[in-house]
């Protein structure tokens, strides 16, 4: 069987989308060739397969203005690496990546596809024709969450499958480093207070910067407490002057991307997840299975995976944030930490998984 994988772009922002892809390639038949293609290139984070980097113009991709002329370039070019490979399935990293390659499809009938959605996105009147132009028995279509996968299924008007992704729980945990060794990795000084935790991109929608205005109050009141965000991405420098500006230089760290940031967990005594939006939020589940507890945005997606034992915040609320972290020296981590992987049902979740995946990319 031949399996052709392909995702809008490589590099450290896209890692949690790479990890999804290459947990369900895991699932493949044996012996199974997967090749990976990146339409923007910057490498692959972690994946199953061969590799290649396309280095197609983003603005072209978007089909933005003018740029939207050169897409029937794009797209020959894709349609002559389809007839030279005859992919038995593609996998397809949602919306953005349909728009091009979907097209192609009336010249390849013995292609099954799947189309991945790993978060919200705004549906076309020429996006539902398109999904719908390729055969029902040829097209899946599955997101990341139920919650996203209903959401999918009332703008569409079709069945979308649920893939709640999932982790090994046994080989997560079998490579997370020990608490003292992953503060030594970060630098992190040895001090009686807490230690929170915000792993993530730098971008407007997972929060950081309402979170450091909320960590400021906190630590008036506690200056033994830390925080550590791990993650790269535009709002850096933005984030760095507010933390100097609020004199929190010496309690507030900014590490970047580390490769290693999926081992690090357990040098946290509280993951803060302040998200706006989420497709899943892989995140909440790593920091459970690390056996650290969460505070989380009061989204659907986290209540879906974590249910009565979330500790979930309003959105965007600093007042509610402040208090919450505050809150945290006087509950037990171990016992959060505990009903929190109850609820989460790590083993369980990764046989869905597991067989899901399989389902979906079946020969």
């Amino acid at each position: 069987m031949n399996v052709v994988n392909v995702m809008w772009s490589g590099g450290a922002p896209y890692m949690s989308v790479h990890k999804v892809h290459r947990q369900m390639l895991g699932h493949v038949a044996e012996g199974a060739e997967i090749t990976n293609w990146l339409l923007l290139g910057d490498g692959l984070c972690c994946g199953e397969g061969a590799i290649r980097e396309w280095h197609m113009p983003p603005r072209t991709l978007k089909g933005r203005s003018f740029w939207r002329w050169w897409t029937p370039v794009l797209r020959h070019r894709l349609y002559k690496a389809l007839q030279q490979t005859r992919p038995d399935i593609l996998l397809l990293d949602g919306m953005g990546v349909a728009r091009l390659v979907l097209p192609l499809m009336r010249h390849f009938p013995e292609t099954r596809v799947t189309v991945l959605f790993h978060g919200s996105t705004r549906m076309r009147g020429s996006d539902i024709r398109l999904l719908r132009a390729v055969e029902p028995h040829r097209l899946s279509i599955a997101a990341v969450s139920r919650t996203l996968a209903q959401a999918l299924e009332q703008a569409l008007g079709r069945s979308v499958d649920t893939l709640r992704v999932a982790l090994d729980p046994q080989a997560f945990g079998a490579a997370l480093f020990e608490r003292d060794h992953a503060r030594r990795l970060l630098a992190i000084v040895q001090r009686p207070g807490p230690v929170f935790g915000a792993v993530g991109r730098l971008v407007e929608s997972k929060g950081f910067e309402m979170l450091i205005e909320a960590f400021a109050q906190v630590h008036r009141q506690q200056p033994d407490a830390r925080m550590v965000i791990l993650g790269d991405g535009e709002l850096r420098a933005r984030l760095n002057a507010r933390i100097q500006a609020l004199g929190l230089g010496d309690s507030v760290q900014l590490c970047g991307y580390r490769p290693d940031l999926s081992q690090l967990y357990r040098a946290f005594d509280w993951l803060l997840v302040p998200s706006r939006s989420e497709g899943l939020g892989m995140v909440l589940q790593e920091a459970v299975l690390a056996d650290v507890p969460v505070l989380c945005s009061d989204l659907p997606v986290f209540r879906e995976q974590l249910g009565q034992a979330g500790r979930y915040l309003p959105v965007g609320d600093q007042a509610a944030w402040a208090r919450a972290i505050g809150e945290c020296k006087t509950l037990s981590v171990k016992e959060t930490a505990a009903r929190q992987r109850d609820a989460l049902d790590p083993e369980q979740a990764w046989q869905a998984f597991s067989q899901g995946s399989r389902a979906l990319l079946r020969g």
